[in-house]
């Protein structure tokens, strides 16, 4: 049987290896297109004394006596250079050169300073002149491109770009965020000169291009936005709108500015805000844009799109990624520093009387309810959402990773509630031995636990880094993201990694302590409910919040889009932990071994993909 075990976590352990080098290289073929593309990542002191990070891709064949149009690409909040990938890639094989940019306080950037977001546009200025520098690049034909914040990053730089002694910007293309409409005075005004600008404003943009009164009543919504008096003047090069609808979205428009043909246009997809840089039209519209604005160097049908490859390639390595904590959490069980947390076989399981389906039953509907509403309740606290946004003092460096920490903890701390209850008027009373099912495993193997947990970690981690140094690749789909990092990510995670352990620690307890048993003769049926309820506030709140957005046009009433798109990782990353830690305690019978793992990934999951800032 032993012999057996070890045979079969060798195959798993070695399969999980084997996907994550598939995952590198392919995704770095496909985003070189096979070698047509250099691609490497890039850091220097911009002229605002802060460091920034980019990724840069030069096509072969640009040289100084082939100079080639480029094109400066920002993400949004909360995200990095690489969720720029569909364009870049999509960019670079058709003949640009492309720097996407970590903008300060993201990715491998300096940290941004609350009060001085301008400074700079964020980065993307800085971007703008760095790329200006290479030998290789028509300095005319250069673009910027951002989606949402990243776009508001593009607006910022058109004020930089005017008072420079050249100016560099040609061409903007901005992806879910608004255009600038007027000046201070509420005055319509051509904010960007002769420069051509394209917009992308999805039906269904969580926080863009909607109308207010003057009592901060919505007017207008996303999907009335070219209807609206904002739209009709960007259309129409900053004249005021007359009152009627004129101009249409997917119609290019042009007007002779300071003695240069110039260009105006907007799309509008049924789409929503963070589907922008994982949308095929989104790459469309932005390839048809520049085309037309800068020429294309190494023309490709715009249709003909292989992004998605890298994708598969990358989400590949997610799978390998998972698959490793457990294998070689398994493996290490082989060794002679951790076999004495090894079992011979997990515990015997038992089918539950009706009264204890109703405890079974009734405590994940009662965890699910305080899931859903606490996260609700925090999301509308006006506190804890200054604390997310930035708005107020950042005692916590990172509020967004700060709020999910919360409620992380909240519902650790209701989980150990419903735990002893449970335990106390059924458990006990049923015979169940809190040493025996690992509750109390005692100091020696928790702390063996700990250390097992921590060398499977950083081992994971060990992946992720080696193979981005050879591949410049990581793990990653959509909003879901394993990158690397930098060490002053440990201190972040430092300040919120005790929010994580409470819950996931707990979690697994529950788990696999006082829920694991046989439903309906088999253990995989367990497992799978839980892992469903793991997972299922954060599920019905999205499909509620998305239905209702889809059906009236707005969102709920009191519960902010961003909310809700920080919920998309959630839904994989719970049910996932629900296996994972089940499987890590059917061969230890030792539930903090899993939990701890767990709250250790979530934790530099959490701190390396989103905003850092200071004072």
């Amino acid at each position: 049987m032993k012999r057996q075990f070890l045979r079969t976590n060798a195959f798993w352990l070695v399969l999980s290896l084997a996907l994550a080098l598939i995952s590198a290289v392919g995704a770095s073929i496909v985003q070189t297109s096979g070698g047509a593309v250099s691609e490497k990542n890039i850091s220097w002191v911009t002229s605002s004394g802060l460091t920034m990070s980019a990724i840069l891709m030069v096509p072969n064949g640009a040289t100084a006596s082939d100079k080639r149009p480029a094109i400066v690409l920002a993400h949004g909040w909360w995200n990095d250079k690489e969720m720029q990938d569909s364009n870049y890639v999509e960019l670079a094989r058709r003949g640009y050169v492309v720097l996407s940019i970590d903008m300060y306080g993201h990715g491998s950037s300096s940290i941004m300073k609350v009060g001085h977001e301008m400074d700079a546009a964020t980065g993307m200025y800085d971007g703008v002149k760095y790329i200006a520098t290479l030998p290789y690049v028509d300095t005319s034909d250069i673009g910027i491109s951002g989606h949402s914040n990243g776009a508001r990053a593009a607006n910022w730089a058109i004020p930089l770009d005017d008072a420079a002694k050249t100016e560099l910007i040609k061409s903007v293309y901005l992806v879910d965020n608004d255009p600038i409409y007027t000046d201070a005075k509420g005055k319509f005004i051509n904010y960007y000169g002769n420069r051509d600008v394209g917009v992308q404003a999805d039906q269904y943009d969580e926080f863009f291009f909607r109308s207010y009164s003057k009592t901060g009543q919505e007017t207008t919504n996303p999907r009335e936005f070219i209807t609206t008096p904002q739209a009709q003047s960007f259309l129409d090069f900053g004249a005021a709108p007359t009152g009627k609808t004129v101009r249409k979205s997917y119609t290019t428009y042009t007007q002779t500015v300071d003695g240069r043909q110039a260009i105006r246009q907007i799309n509008n997809p049924a789409q929503t805000h963070p589907w922008g840089p994982t949308s095929a039209q989104e790459v469309d519209s932005l390839l048809t844009f520049f085309n037309k604005s800068l020429g294309t160097p190494n023309p490709i049908a715009v249709n003909s799109q292989i992004w998605q490859i890298k994708e598969g390639f990358n989400a590949l390595g997610l799978v390998a990624f998972a698959m490793f904590l457990l294998a070689f959490a398994r493996a290490l069980l082989g060794t002679r520093a951790f076999v004495g947390l090894k079992i011979a076989q997990p515990m015997t399981l038992v089918s539950r009387d009706r009264r204890g389906h109703a405890w079974f039953w009734g405590a994940l509907a009662l965890s699910a309810l305080i899931s859903g509403f606490s996260y609700i309740l925090l999301s509308q606290n006006g506190a804890v959402s200054a604390i997310a946004y930035t708005a107020a003092p950042p005692l916590i460096p990172q509020g967004a990773v700060w709020f999910i920490a919360l409620w992380a903890a909240i519902n650790g701390v209701t989980t150990i509630i419903i735990m002893i209850v449970s335990y106390l008027l059924f458990g006990k009373k049923n015979g169940v031995d809190l040493r025996e099912v690992g509750v109390l495993p005692g100091w020696k193997k928790f702390w063996q636990g700990i250390a097992l947990g921590a060398i499977v970690v950083a081992a994971a981690y060990g992946i992720v880094f080696v193979l981005a140094y050879f591949f410049n690749t990581d793990f990653r789909l959509w909003v879901l993201a394993i990158p690397t990092f930098t060490v002053d990510k440990f201190w972040d995670a430092f300040l919120v990694v005790g929010y994580f352990l409470v819950y996931f620690l707990a979690n697994s307890v529950a788990i696999n302590a006082f829920n694991r048993f046989s439903l309906r003769g088999k253990e995989w049926g367990n497992t799978a409910v839980l892992a469903l309820f793991n997972g299922l506030a954060p599920i019905i709140l999205v499909i509620a919040q998305y239905t209702h957005f889809f059906v009236t046009g707005d969102l709920i009433t009191g519960f902010g889009g961003i909310f809700s798109i920080w919920l998309f990782p959630i839904v994989v990353i719970l049910p996932v932990a629900a296996i994972i830690t089940r499987k890590i305690y059917r061969v230890t019978n030792n539930p903090y071994i899993g939990g701890f793992i767990m709250a250790a990934v979530v934790t530099l999951i959490s701190v390396s993909n989103t905003l850092t800032y200071t004072n």
